[in-house]
C-alpha cells in the first residue's frame, strides 16, 4: 500500500507541475503539441525512474557534502544516455525537442525528487515515487498540448481538425497562450483536486497563539497589548 501510495501521488496529488508547480519551463516550451509533449515526458519519466533507482541504491554510499553534484552527475549520465538514444532512433523528436531534452539534467523535478525522496528511502519505493512523478509530468504535458494544438493550430498529433482548422487561436501556441492553459489547469486543480479541510472546533489549546493570549471577563487579551477599548 505504501509503493502504490508513492505512486499515485504524483498524479494528481502532488502532481509536479499542476500542485508543486516544477517544471514550468519543459512544460510552457514543449507543450505547444501533443507529441512533443509527449516524447518530453516519457524522456523525463525514463530519467526519474532510473535516476530515484541509483540515487537511492547509493544514498547510504554518497557523502553528504556533496549530494548535490553527485546526484548532478548521475542524472547527467543518464540524460546522455537517453538524448543518444532518441538521437538514434527518434530524430525527428529529437530536433522539435531541441536545447529542451539535454536540459533535463537541470530539470527541478528530477533533482527535488532525488534529494527529498529517493536520498532517503529505499529503492522500490524511490522507484514507484519517480514513475508517478513521471506520469504526473507527462499528464500535465499532455493536457497543456492537447488544449493548445487542438484550439491553437487546429490540429491533433498533426492531424488536422475539421472547422477548428479554419477557426484557430494562434495565441495559444505562443508563450502568453502558454501561460494562459498553465494557469487555467492548475485553477481547475486547485478548485476540484484538493478536499476543503477540516473545522477544528478543538479550542483555544489548538492555537499557535495560545500561550500569548488570556481569556479575562469574556475577551481575548493579547499580553501586552493596549486594551483601553
Amino acid at each position: 500500500m505504501n509503493t502504490l501510495h508513492n505512486f499515485s501521488k504524483g498524479i494528481i496529488k502532488e502532481n509536479p507541475v499542476l500542485v508543486l508547480v516544477l517544471g514550468t519551463c519543459p512544460t510552457l516550451a514543449t507543450s505547444t503539441s501533443v507529441i512533443n509533449a509527449l516524447g518530453m515526458g516519457a524522456a523525463a519519466t525514463l530519467v526519474l525512474i532510473c535516476s530515484n533507482i541509483v540515487i537511492s541504491a547509493l544514498r547510504k554510499v554518497i557523502p553528504d557534502k556533496v549530494r548535490i553534484p553527485c546526484y548532478i552527475v548521475l542524472i547527467a549520465g543518464l540524460v546522455t544516455s537517453v538524448q543518444m538514444l532518441v538521437k538514434a532512433y527518434t530524430p525527428a523528436l529529437n530536433d522539435a525537442l531541441g536545447i529542451y531534452l539535454p536540459l533535463i539534467v537541470v530539470n527541478c523535478i528530477i533533482l527535488g525528487r532525488a534529494e527529498m525522496f529517493a536520498s532517503k528511502n529505499k529503492v522500490i519505493d524511490s522507484a514507484a515515487d519517480g514513475f508517478g512523478m513521471g506520469i504526473g509530468f507527462t499528464l500535465a504535458l499532455f493536457l497543456m498540448a492537447s488544449i493548445r494544438e487542438v484550439f491553437g493550430n487546429g490540429t491533433f498529433c498533426g492531424i488536422e481538425i475539421p472547422v477548428l482548422n479554419d477557426n484557430h487561436v494562434s495565441i495559444l501556441t505562443m508563450a502568453p497562450g502558454g501561460f494562459f492553459v498553465f494557469g487555467l489547469l492548475i485553477a481547475c486543480v486547485n478548485k476540484f483536486g484538493k478536499h476543503k479541510p477540516k473545522s477544528n472546533n478543538s479550542g483555544c489549546e489548538s492555537c499557535p497563539q495560545a500561550e500569548l493570549c488570556s481569556k479575562k471577563g469574556g475577551s481575548t487579551l493579547v499580553k501586552g497589548a493596549n486594551t483601553d477599548d
